[in-house]
């Protein structure tokens, strides 16, 4: 297991100054400040993925509540009530003003210096629908674009959408000729599983039942309906991973439909807990190395923070 020391920390913040990382964004990123006791509350702190099928568990009287699925849930709840109550529910959990961790502050920061750096701007990926990130760039008085994928039923489900820095918001209908991005000049938020829209309901996006799942897999070739410009800066860029395991079924999707077969190129590194057991860690790091260059890192998202925040100001 690679050591995570202050050489790593200073190595990996550097690279993250010359916008050559995109950081990748999963549901632990969203606990990185909230203790352990600490249970989720609107407006305080966002949903784990288990108190989210919980939540919705409760409000759709789910019938086996002992044993709730965020997939399965939510799966019956487009089943029973239409895939717009399910949006309803979901809406209602996300929008709220939930204050960005230490990690999103991270990154709010990024722009800034970059910029002063003459580097690329900053890209980050995340399968997350909430807009953390988006706010923690907003009170940073950073310009930023947003684009997300649409899952709703309907003729553009499979598509991308881009916001604009100025709230404009436009169907991304021909991604290889796309020239509406300019991530060398501005931030891109792109979210993977689709995003809340706290200004317009009607555009929420969430990739979250079993269906919506068979129809990312099944249905147009998501990494091909990412515009050109962010496909070109993901195919040469390192990774760190933050928030995920590859117990997480939403990102073994989300590298098999960007990246297939192909493993990533240059060294990325995925920062989590530790599991619980000594199967579970070979089973892990076994599914790691299958995707390419990748160094698991077992630290506290909290404590790697702080590090990185060191490395950055020691830059």
């Amino acid at each position: 297991m690679p050591k995570v020391d202050d050489r790593h920390f200073s190595l990996v913040a550097e690279l993250l100054g010359d916008g050559e990382v995109i950081p990748f964004l999963g549901a632990g990123a969203n606990l990185t400040d909230r203790p352990d006791e600490e249970c989720w509350e609107p407006g305080r702190f966002p949903p784990s993925g288990s108190e989210l099928a919980l939540t919705l568990a409760e409000r759709s009287r789910y019938p086996d509540a002992d044993n709730p699925d965020l997939l399965r849930v939510s799966q019956y709840v487009d089943a029973i009530l239409g895939e717009g109550q399910l949006y309803r529910y979901l809406h209602a959990v996300f929008d709220s003003d939930y204050p960005p961790s230490s990690l999103h502050r991270l990154l709010a920061r990024l722009p800034k210096l970059l910029r002063e750096r003459g580097r690329p701007q900053l890209v980050v990926l995340t399968t997350n629908y909430d807009d953390l990130t988006e706010r923690a760039l907003s009170e940073a008085n950073e310009s930023f674009d947003v684009v997300w994928y649409e899952a709703k039923r309907g003729p553009q489900q499979g598509m991308f959408f881009h916001r604009l820095s100025d709230g404009e918001v436009v169907p991304i209908e021909r991604p290889n000729k796309y020239t509406g991005l300019a991530p060398a000049e501005r931030p891109v938020v792109l979210k993977l599983h689709g995003a809340i829209d706290r200004g317009d309901s009607k555009r929420d996006s969430y990739v979250v039942t079993e269906d919506s799942y068979i129809d990312y897999l099944a249905g147009r070739d998501v990494g091909e309906q990412i515009p050109f410009s962010l496909r070109e800066r993901m195919a040469d860029s390192h990774y760190l991973f933050l928030g995920y395991s590859m117990h997480d079924w939403n990102l073994r999707v989300i590298l098999n439909r960007i990246w297939g077969a192909q493993q990533l190129d240059l060294k990325s590194w995925a920062v989590q807990r530790e599991p619980a057991s000594a199967g579970a860690r070979e089973v892990e790091e076994a599914l790691w190395r299958d995707r390419g260059d990748v160094d698991l890192l077992y630290v506290p998202l909290k404590d790697y923070v702080e590090g990185l925040e060191q490395g950055l100001a020691a830059a």
